[in-house]
């Protein structure tokens, strides 16, 4: 008997679906597949420390794709963007951490 299919199947909360995340032995991380790593920790389906362990990311690179993608979008995301000098002096100058108030509102 063969397992069922997850295509089509909706993720519990705190239910991590493998398929939807890149492999722990990514190497080559496209612009797609830090975007799902980031989708991941944003929805809280992968905690932060778990996705730096899981793929051997400093804070700090988790935190560059994050200032990357609010920034730019998945544009912002891709290799030749992150060493670009003028996106990392742009980056440089966004805050760390966008906090939520009690609204539920982003603000800086």
């Amino acid at each position: 008997m063969t397992p069922p299919s997850d295509s089509g199947k909706e993720a519990l909360p705190g239910e991590l679906l493998p398929a939807k995340l890149p492999s722990p032995n990514t190497k080559r991380w496209t612009a797609r597949r830090k975007a799902e790593v980031l989708i991941a920790v944003s929805d809280g389906r992968l905690p932060r420390e778990e996705a730096c362990r899981r793929y051997q990311l400093s804070e700090e690179e988790l935190l560059a794709w994050e200032a990357a993608f609010k920034t730019y979008g998945n544009p912002g995301l891709f290799a030749y963007a992150l060493h670009s000098s003028q996106l990392r002096h742009r980056l440089a100058a966004t805050p760390d951490h966008i906090e939520a108030d009690e609204g539920g509102t982003q603000q800086r």
